[in-house]
């Protein structure tokens, strides 16, 4: 990544690297990779995310080669400002991809994750808001279908590559493959194509401007809570680092 640009500047988080962007600069530099002819990696951390990091050390390492890095999370943003570090606004992975898809209209997508069924239903939604969709894939293919795979994207040649199987699953396949997709952009996503299928619905608006959108998941989704063991835990390591 070009670091000599002010806006690619990034600021640690217990060793996870973010982008101090707002919203629209986000988007602005999105646009501008798919001007590029290189397969750009956006990860988008969660406190989640950061935790996973620091006891899976091969993830940290992608977390810190990816070429733009997001603050998805409202814990990320109170993190930065306890250690007092430039990150002021989140950049949701679902919106920004939403975003890029209604901005970009002459570039095309791929999505490959979610359930059987819904990256389908996904699609439809997306061509129907007159995004160019090549193709699609669920997320449940077996090891020896990833060969047909990479083939048929190869074939399709997406600008845009919207991965939907969860982390840290789909920030190793995007840097397994880097280097063998035609993309300009692959985008690390989480549950976004649930929730262009409508199988997943967002918190509500005044929820997600007051940083409540993880109450949300967890009251509609109690599935979740063990995975929301780790948000104190991030909140204990940060408090500590910063007290270094």
């Amino acid at each position: 990544m070009d670091t000599t640009n002010k806006n690619l500047e990034q600021f640690k988080i217990l060793d996870v690297p973010f982008n101090g962007l707002t919203y629209q600069a986000a988007l602005a530099i999105l646009l501008d990779f798919l001007q590029t002819s290189k397969n750009h990696i956006i990860v988008t951390p969660n406190p989640e995310a950061v935790m996973l990091a620091q006891r899976n050390k091969n993830f940290g390492k992608i977390l810190n080669a990816a070429d733009l890095v997001l603050p998805d999370a409202i814990g990320i943003i109170l993190a930065a400002k306890w250690l007092k570090l430039p990150i002021t606004e989140r950049v949701p992975g679902c919106d920004i991809t939403q975003d890029l898809l209604k901005t970009a209209t002459t570039s095309s997508c791929y999505l490959l994750g979610a359930a059987p069924t819904i990256a389908e239903k996904a699609a439809q939604n997306l061509r129907e808001q007159g995004v160019n969709v090549v193709g699609f894939r669920d997320g449940y293919y077996k090891p020896e279908e990833m060969s047909t795979i990479i083939e048929e994207i190869n074939l399709l040649k997406p600008d845009i590559l919207i991965l939907g199987m969860g982390m840290p699953r789909q920030e190793n396949w995007a840097f397994q493959n880097k280097d063998n997709l035609p993309c300009k952009i692959t985008l690390c996503v989480g549950g976004t194509i649930d929730v262009i299928a409508g199988n997943v619905k967002r918190a509500p608006k005044i929820m997600r401007k007051a940083g409540l959108e993880w109450l949300y998941r967890l009251a509609t989704n109690p599935s979740r809570a063990k995975r929301m063991l780790d948000l104190p835990r991030f909140v204990v390591a940060v408090v500590k680092r910063g007290k270094q």
